[in-house]
């Protein structure tokens, strides 16, 4: 008998095992929910972050640079993409990263935390305010010269990070706080990404730009007329991002306009759903006989295939590919940019040069006390003035709090850091250092801050 010909003894209630599925289960599952835990692709950020470190401060320094630098050349015929892993990981895979925030980005302003004005005008003047006194701080040390490039490094907060920290805090903090948290990081999403795009840009070619926006126009009309499967804006997406490439915006902006064209719209309304599921189930149970399976019974496979088909059509793709790419983004995407991008050579002999330069400082204080001013300083005046309200269950302390958490910058200031510093090699060094020490003291002290207002409060 083949593994496939399941022995009767291996049914229960339904359930159908293969000879050691009991066993993997039980190692399984504890694994699968560590997984699917909010907190754990923080934690997996933060030790491919030490690893870097690690790899870049050891004997393997120079096999690790020559790694990361390795060329990576695309070509068909004439045609060719040359360029090293680094960017490969940085302009091409990072466009899922952006893809996956862009989704995010549509489905909050549509149904979401900022969709509606009342409840999401705390939060996003809390970005705003979040986003404009670092860079104000920043440029107070930088005012001047290719220092001055790197103001929007301090403008940034990482979602993943920030928002581990406070579940960690778990009962000790309104679940209200959380939704105030991610739905400010989503509005800092947003402005990073069009600071990326106005700010951060090389030499515009015009005829790849025009390219650009008929790709996207093509995305628009595939939208518009109501094309629901993935391939085709897949397909014109890629073809978006190497015109972008090829434009000098920042190619992995064709991840946000891609998903801002995914569509948002179910073919199946629930009642409908509804309607043909029941149909589906009759025809199944009529079909159904005794010791019946999918492989014997074509007609069950075929109630099943419909099933599988209206299960689908209810689903939005929007939705749909939220869920899908989520997972692989913030657990291999990040991941591996964190790995490629957060290697800093530590030279103890020069730590005074390093904290005394004006770059690290301003992006230093730019993140430890400008998302702090900033974030308290906007949401105080946007009570004061009557325009937002506080989070239900919460206090003002606890949003002063969460502002300083708000300074964890690492992955989105990285990225705004290796665009702004891409041929200046010192002060990208100075940048990156400034963002993990900010990273971590805004962490450190945020975390000990909300854990102290909640310490009343039983865990």
């Amino acid at each position: 008998m083949s593994q496939d010909q399941q022995p009767l003894s291996n049914i229960e209630k339904g359930r159908i095992y293969a000879p050691w599925e009991r066993t993997f289960n039980r190692v399984l599952t504890p694994f699968e929910e560590f997984i699917h835990r909010q907190t754990t692709s923080g934690l997996l950020l933060m030790g491919m972050a030490i690893v870097a470190l690690f790899l870049a401060n050891s004997y393997l320094s120079e096999a690790y640079l020559h790694f990361i630098h390795t060329p990576v050349n695309l070509s068909v015929g004439n045609w060719a993409i040359n360029m090293s892993l680094h960017h490969w990981i940085n302009d091409g895979l990072m466009a899922l990263f952006f893809f996956v925030v862009g989704l995010e980005l549509k489905r909050e302003i549509m149904v979401g935390e900022l969709s509606d004005l009342r409840q999401a005008a705390l939060p996003i003047i809390a970005a705003i305010g979040g986003m404009i006194v670092p860079a104000l701080i920043y440029l107070a040390f930088n005012h001047d010269g290719d220092a001055a490039r790197g103001w929007g490094i301090p403008m940034a907060t990482d979602i993943a990070f920030a928002v581990g920290a406070l579940v960690l805090l778990a009962g000790r903090v309104p679940k209200a706080l959380i939704t105030f948290l991610v739905a400010l990081a989503i509005a800092d999403d947003l402005g990073a990404v069009l600071v990326i795009a106005l700010f951060y840009t090389q030499e515009l070619a015009l005829n790849w730009l025009l390219a650009s926006v008929a790709l996207f126009a093509v995305l628009l009309i595939l939208n518009f007329v109501g094309i629901r499967k993935v391939m085709p804006y897949f397909l014109v997406a890629v073809l978006l991002w190497y015109a972008l490439l090829q434009s000098g915006v920042h190619a992995t902006l064709a991840g946000v306009l891609g998903a801002f064209t995914v569509p948002a719209r179910s073919k199946y309304a629930p009642g409908l759903f509804i309607e043909r599921v029941k149909a589906q189930l009759e025809r199944f149970i009529a079909n159904h006989q005794q010791d019946d399976t999918l492989m014997t019974n074509e007609k069950l496979y075929a109630v099943v295939q419909n099933l599988d088909e209206n299960v689908r059509g209810v689903q939005t793709p929007l939705q749909r590919l939220e869920h899908i790419w989520h997972i692989p983004v913030a657990f291999i995407v990040i991941p591996i940019f964190a790995l490629f991008n957060a290697g800093i050579p530590l030279q103890l002999g020069a730590l005074g040069d390093t904290f005394t330069h004006p770059v690290m400082l301003g992006v230093t204080f730019g993140l430890l006390f400008g998302k702090f001013m900033g974030i308290t300083g906007a949401c105080w005046l946007a009570l004061r003035l009557g325009v937002g309200q506080l989070p239900t269950g919460t206090r003002f302390s606890q949003i002063a709090a969460v502002s300083v958490l708000g300074g964890i910058g690492f992955t989105m200031s990285i990225f705004i850091a290796e665009l702004g510093f891409a041929s200046q090699p010192e002060y990208l060094l100075m940048a990156k250092t400034g963002i993990l020490v900010a990273s971590m003291l805004a962490g450190l002290f945020g975390f000990v801050w909300l854990w102290w207002l909640g310490r009343n409060i039983p865990a």
